[in-house]
């Protein structure tokens, strides 16, 4: 059973196509596909307007690992 909190998140993740999947917590299927970041950022507001939206980011870090998420 989903949580009430959760419904207030949707997560933006890079696909392995290339493209950015919006995705609410632990959901199977994605809401939205858009072609760029910031297109999937824009669409998740779209959806739901109260949510907090976490990006997962796409470039490394110092030490060479990818960051995880960021709030845009």
């Amino acid at each position: 059973m989903s949580d009430k909190k959760d419904s207030n998140n949707l997560f933006v993740e890079r696909r392995p196509q290339g493209d950015y999947a919006v995705r609410k917590p632990n959901a199977e299927r994605a809401s939205a596909v858009a072609p760029t970041q910031a297109e999937a950022i824009e669409r998740a507001k779209e959806l739901n307007p109260d949510a907090a939206v976490h990006v997962e980011r796409v470039r490394n870090t110092n030490t060479g690992n990818p960051d995880k998420w960021r709030k845009p």
